[in-house]
């Protein structure tokens, strides 16, 4: 069966990241629940974005060689499903790494792959109507929101399986949304310009603006880590209720969602990219200080929203920055390299986050306001909307 327009895709991304948004909240404080320390729940965590970085390019590369997308997709979902379930019978620290470790190697190619599938279908008209990918991607996001809230108002502050069942079903779900999908042909990249774009990857990092670019997002993505791996534990033993922590996750979504479609691009537009990704990192510094010295649910109401800052304006800032900057020849090497950088320093900054919040709680997130303290003034000086650098004529 095949459903014309973007009905389908829509229903793909909608379980999948209503799944994500059941779960990834969560996890850190189920990992509690099974008695792991604050060091083990920032390793489990730091090895699973380490696995993610790996598993997402090789398994994508796969698919896209054999020409299996939907099937690669609904395969990797349904395993991912298994893994979860799996962890409701875990109970030794080892097997909880373990299953965690699989669900993240099969997690991470679902996003990619779903976006190869949309992206490619999103055409300006389709059956007679506007099709855009924003449309997609908007619902994820509302499907994420939703699924954190869902869960929390269905989970006690002892028991924790419904997330599993959740995010299992609607892991299933997506698998099965596949069916609905039109299959996409792909195209493999000779490996002769596979070799030269590798060759070349020294040549982007010769780019004093891109070296910059990566370090300010890597610098403000990882600054995330404390927050994502233990905000939730935080919360919760502050006494915060399982309802309001999920309305407090769903908050910044929702600003992320909100900056992505409305606000960020008028504020590139009226500030220039660097004055956005100075915002940016200005909003990492208050956000995380504030995190850092307050579990008020007023207070964090009002910090919450900052991730739209803090991730999607940064997002946009970086992306039309390489937009002008890198040759369209290297486009997907530098977002690969972007991408690769972010997660390599959101690993090792989880994993310390486990050391740092189990010795110093709250303060635990001033070391994260540090980190922005130092992209902010590379920032300003370093980000630049347009003009490409001498350096790059070579390539």
């Amino acid at each position: 069966m095949r459903i014309n327009g973007p009905i389908a895709y829509i229903a793909l991304y909608v379980a999948l990241y209503a799944a994500f948004g059941a779960a990834s909240p969560y996890w850190p404080k189920f990992f509690e629940t099974r008695a792991l320390t604050p060091q083990q729940i920032g390793s489990i965590l730091a090895a699973a974005i380490l696995v993610r970085l790996v598993s997402g390019p090789c398994v994508g590369r796969l698919a896209d060689v054999f020409g299996s997308l939907r099937l690669v997709f609904a395969s990797c979902a349904a395993l991912a499903a298994g893994m979860a379930l799996a962890l409701i019978w875990a109970d030794r620290s080892w097997l909880l790494l373990l299953l965690t470790l699989a669900q993240a190697a099969a997690l991470a190619p679902t996003t990619s792959i779903a976006d190869a599938l949309s992206v490619n279908a999103a055409k300006p008209q389709i059956a007679g109507k506007p099709f855009e990918y924003g449309w997609i991607r908007g619902s994820a996001s509302a499907a994420f929101v939703l699924g954190t809230l869902l869960v929390g108002q269905l989970i006690g502050p002892g028991d924790l399986t419904p997330i599993i069942w959740i995010n299992a079903t609607l892991l299933i779900a997506a698998a099965c949304a596949t069916a609905l999908v039109p299959a996409v042909t792909t195209q493999v990249t000779p490996n002769t310009e596979q070799s030269l774009a590798a060759r070349k990857v020294h040549g982007l990092f010769s780019i004093r603006r891109f070296r910059i670019l990566i370090f300010v997002s890597a610098l403000v993505y990882g600054s995330h880590a404390m927050h994502d791996a233990f905000a939730v534990i935080r919360w919760s033993n502050a006494g915060i209720g399982t309802s309001v922590i999920s309305i407090l996750w769903s908050e910044a979504v929702a600003a992320e969602v909100f900056v992505f479609f409305l606000v960020g691009p008028a504020l590139i537009d009226r500030f220039g990219v660097h004055g956005a990704a100075t915002l940016a990192a200005a909003a990492g510094i208050i956000r995380w200080l504030i995190a850092g010295v307050t579990t008020s649910v007023v207070l964090l109401s009002i910090i919450q929203p900052l991730h739209g800052l803090t991730f999607a304006l940064l997002h946009l800032a970086c992306m039309r920055m390489m937009g002008t900057l890198v040759p369209i020849r290297l486009a997907a090497t530098a977002q690969a390299l972007y991408a690769f950088s972010a997660g390599v320093v959101t690993a090792a900054l989880t994993s310390l986050s486990g050391i740092l919040y189990a010795r110093y709680a709250g303060a635990a997130f001033f070391p994260m306001a540090a980190l922005c303290v130092v992209a902010l003034p590379f920032a300003w000086f370093g980000f630049v909307g347009e003009g490409r650098d001498r350096s790059v004529s070579f390539l």
